[in-house]
């Protein structure tokens, strides 16, 4: 086996005692290997093979998935740009952000945090939007910490523009104004109350997640291509991949944008429905376009339509239609450009 890229890492132990691990990957008659070689002393202690596999881009996602952990448990890597990534650590405007994402999920105020989430939940209600459009989690947990009471403070909350200020700021304000802080405003002197070290693990566990994210994602589509070509329905998909059934569907929705063809299973899925019902759900899509699923749905079975069954089988018949029609018009649009 030929090592084509190795880095040496440490972290300390116990009071001054520091350990060592060596990350490296190899290479042998296009097969990748990549492992993890823990030290003790002089000696090697350990050794854990992390992926084998002809797949470059899934021994990557595992690299820095594993990587992440690691890091985040406080080895620090000798060679730096340890990620082979565009992300970063050091610097700029972001960085002051994201000290405030962690003092905040450190420091917030559960009490205001549950009142604003009880905001999120009845203001979405009644305005027939997801939650997360009208404020994320990190956003909600921030006004939770830092406890603004003007529009001027509210404004200083990386997350509020002017719209969402405009829209939400004096419901929010109504919560956080009439809880006690003990800080002020501006909010310069978060970088100074953040702990270094506690701060840089928090990042790489930030990045654990996100490449735990695309590792899974891979491996889904990976499973779905296999899975389709072998003639697989959707129920088969789910239970093979683990993934929930609309997982499963946006995966797919996903392969089809980047040019794979799931006809195989948008067949399979459809073969029981009417041609007249797939017919009328594409009318629908031709007069109202593409973008917004509900009023295909009632424009294609009625504004009555209510099943005993519930919609979402038929919103699931609505998006493997789509996928045709816009296959259909993406050969369309190709067509005209040539001409």
């Amino acid at each position: 086996m030929q090592i084509v890229f190795m880095n040496r890492l440490s972290r300390m132990s116990g009071v001054d005692q520091e350990v060592f691990a060596q990350l490296w990957i190899g290479e042998e008659e296009g097969s990748w290997r990549l492992g993890w070689r823990d030290f003790a002393g002089s000696q090697e202690a350990g050794d854990s093979l992390w992926y084998e596999g002809g797949s470059w881009n899934e021994m990557l996602c595992v690299y820095r998935h594993e990587l992440a952990v690691k890091l985040g448990d406080g080895y620090r890597p000798l060679i730096d740009g340890a990620f082979h990534d565009e992300d970063s650590l050091s610097g700029g405007r972001n960085q002051e952000q994201l000290k405030l994402q962690y003092f905040s999920e450190r420091h917030g105020n559960e009490s205001v945090y549950e009142e604003l989430c009880t905001w999120r939940r009845g203001k979405a209600s009644s305005e027939r939007k997801a939650p997360y459009i009208l404020a994320s989690n990190r956003l909600l947990r921030m006004l939770s910490a830092f406890l603004p009471r003007t529009p001027e403070e509210l404004l200083q909350i990386p997350g509020v523009g002017e719209g969402k200020a405009s829209q939400y700021g004096a419901d929010w304000l109504n919560i956080t104004a009439a809880a006690q802080r003990a800080h002020s405003f501006p909010l310069d002197w978060v970088n100074e109350a953040v702990d270094k070290e506690s701060f840089v693990s928090w990042q790489y566990k930030q990045k654990e997640l996100k490449y735990k994210k695309q590792l899974e994602r891979l491996r889904l589509r990976r499973a779905l291509l296999q899975g389709i070509e072998n003639g697989l329905g959707m129920e088969q998909l789910q239970v093979q991949s683990g993934a929930s059934r609309r997982e499963v569907l946006e995966a797919v929705e996903e392969l089809e944008r980047e040019g794979y063809s799931a006809e195989k299973l948008i067949a399979l899925e459809l073969s029981g429905v009417s041609s007249g019902e797939q017919e009328s759900v594409w009318a629908a899509y031709e007069l109202l376009g593409d973008t917004f699923l509900k009023p295909v749905l009632y424009q294609a079975y009625g504004e009555a339509f209510s099943p005993p069954e519930g919609l979402d089988i038929y919103y699931e018949r609505l998006r493997l239609i789509r996928i045709r029609y816009r296959r259909e018009q993406a050969a369309s649009l190709g067509i005209a450009t040539n001409l």
